[in-house]
């Protein structure tokens, strides 16, 4: 896995320099006869307040992402989003440099917005570990057939080849958690004596054979209806925990 990106700027030193560069970009001055002191604390005309800017900045990371998903990183210029978005070209260059460091913080902004909160899945289990099981599961695999997460799985998969990093980034900020959540699950209440390592490989295995398929399945354009998701997800939690009992370890050797 490739090292962590670096975070980007917060949304509140975004929102100051929406808030800057919309007063840049004014073109009407001071009247010749109005003293420097006087308007020295006032805002420009027109100036957006931080929340105003804020949102602002929403709009922007949201466009930029649907037109990366639309377009493709490569055909994509930060001039199209800013027109599509109705800023200045300049308050985006601005606020985040270059396309990359726009879209990663898209990127980050819809991980954020969409991925399960861990205190949910804890809050799923119950002394049953079938039921347990089903219950993430289900969380799981709601979560990734939303819209939200279509269009994450959709543009991870379009760019993996043009940009490698950016598989490994959302595999780390959007499944990074929810696996060291199912280690632990099964480390807690898998079989006796289950090794870490072993605890890690279930969790993969968990993720890719119960939570991954109906997303696959979706995006390959292959159709499903709720029902069938539902069946599929019993099916597969039953399938995945009889291989966890079945006493075998999963690690390789060595």
């Amino acid at each position: 896995m490739s090292s962590r990106v670096p975070s980007c700027q917060s949304e509140e030193v975004r929102a100051s320099l929406v808030m800057k560069s919309a007063d840049n970009d004014k073109t009407d001055t001071v009247a010749a006869g109005s003293g420097a002191g006087k308007s020295q604390n006032r805002p420009g005309p027109g100036r957006p307040t931080r929340v105003q800017a804020e949102q602002r900045n929403r709009q922007l990371l949201d466009k930029a992402l649907d037109i990366f998903l639309e377009k493709g990183y490569v055909r994509t210029s930060i001039e199209g989003i800013a027109a599509a978005v109705g800023m200045a070209k300049r308050t985006v260059y601005a606020q985040y440099g270059d396309k990359k460091t726009l879209f990663m913080a898209a990127l980050q902004r819809a991980i954020d917005e969409w991925i399960v909160p861990v205190e949910e899945l804890y809050a799923a289990e119950t002394d049953d570990l079938e039921e347990t099981l089903l219950h993430v599961g289900q969380i799981l695999v709601d979560n990734i057939m939303t819209p939200q997460g279509m269009r994450l799985l959709s543009i991870t998969n379009a760019e993996a080849n043009t940009l490698p990093e950016i598989s490994a980034y959302t595999y780390e900020q959007g499944t990074g958690p929810t696996l060291e959540y199912l280690t632990g699950l099964f480390v807690r209440r898998g079989p006796e004596n289950i090794e870490l390592v072993d605890a890690r490989e279930a969790a993969l295995a968990f993720l890719f054979l119960v939570v991954g398929g109906p997303g696959n399945m979706t995006a390959w354009g292959i159709p499903v209806d709720a029902a069938q998701i539902h069946r599929q997800t019993r099916y597969r939690v039953r399938l995945f925990l009889y291989g966890l009992l079945s006493g075998k370890t999963t690690s390789s050797p060595g």
